[in-house]
């Protein structure tokens, strides 16, 4: 007699908490200890050392926590209410948006201050994201690749748009130095709105089980008593704000919400509100790592984050194609 299937009513999630995750807590202070440490000027050797490593050090430190766990958890919720593995706020379209409502800010309200920016990067992030669902309701989804397809794609007209306005107001540049993807430009007063990713992460925990529901498709979700549409609002709005206040202190951190709940999700499974933690964490590792590179590759010189992970991110987007059309 064949034993009998587990049933999946009864069967448990993934605890939150374990001893696995204390000893990835333990490998990702010890990156984030090496990233305080890291940097061609001595702060342990010069009379203003501790004033250069309160002003830089720590800022750009805890930058890369909150602009990593943000972005990573960001890319889940997209995939989950876009039932699509390939899709995260750099290729829909969401970051570009972003780009765009701050050069509106740099152009017609240069006084402006960064909360002001971060507003308008925000709302357009927002914007951009409700036309890419827009989009996606429209087309025919016969493959998981059209969905990534229709982002870039409109993230590329946005980008040409937002290129064209900034040459033709002198702008160009400003916004080049801006969006490059660097945390070499975050010091004391000028990285704290990322703080308010915190907000994000914790409404993101709250709403985990109803994006999980979201996830399974808008029929699905609607039978089991779930608001489709007003969780479609909110988890497009936790978005817009993650990416707008990262993409105005940072700048892109291209594939991040790519790599990390994918990653997360072949090791642990599905279940969202139990991989909270690892994607926040698993991001933070990721940015961390990329970051510490692009510190000591070349140095003194640096190479901006965002490249190394578009290097990265796009090996591993590729290598994700691949795995799906084998399975195929």
């Amino acid at each position: 007699m064949s034993p009998k299937a587990p049933n999946p009513a009864t069967r448990k999630r993934p605890p939150i908490l374990s001893v696995s995750f204390f000893l990835a807590c333990l490998v990702v202070s010890g990156l984030l200890l090496l990233s305080l440490v890291t940097g061609q000027y001595d702060v342990f050797g010069q009379a203003d050392g501790a004033d250069i490593f309160a002003i830089t050090r720590i800022p750009r430190t805890l930058a890369l926590i909150l602009a990593g766990a943000a972005m990573a958890m960001s890319g889940l919720v997209m995939q989950m209410l876009t039932q699509n593995r390939f899709v995260e706020p750099s290729t829909t379209g969401t970051t570009e948006w972003a780009s765009l409502g701050l050069l509106f800010m740099l152009y017609f309200f240069p006084a402006a201050n960064i909360l002001q920016q971060m507003a308008a990067a925000v709302t357009f992030a927002f914007i951009g994201s409700m036309v890419f669902f827009l989009f996606l309701r429209r087309i025919s989804l016969r493959s998981s690749l059209i969905v990534p397809l229709v982002g870039i794609m409109l993230g590329a007209v946005i980008s040409a748009f937002t290129t064209f306005f900034a040459l033709q107001t002198n702008l160009l540049q400003s916004l080049g130095v801006w969006m490059a993807g660097s945390f070499t430009s975050v010091i004391q007063g000028q990285y704290e709105v990322l703080w308010l990713v915190l907000l994000v992460l914790a409404l993101i925990f709250y709403y985990a089980d109803r994006l999980t529901l979201a996830g399974l498709g808008q029929d699905t979700a609607t039978s089991l008593g779930l608001n489709y549409s007003q969780i479609l609002l909110i988890g497009t709005a936790l978005i817009a704000m993650a990416s707008g206040v990262v993409t105005v202190v940072v700048g892109s951190l291209p594939f991040v919400g790519l790599i990390v709940p994918n990653l997360v999700s072949l090791w642990r499974g599905d279940d969202l509100r139990s991989n909270l933690p690892w994607v926040a964490l698993t991001g933070i590792a990721l940015v961390t790592v990329c970051d510490l590179l692009g510190r000591t590759l070349i140095a003194p010189f640096e190479i901006p984050v965002s490249v190394i992970l578009g290097m990265v991110g796009a090996v591993l987007f590729i290598g994700m194609i691949l795995k799906g059309r084998a399975r195929a």
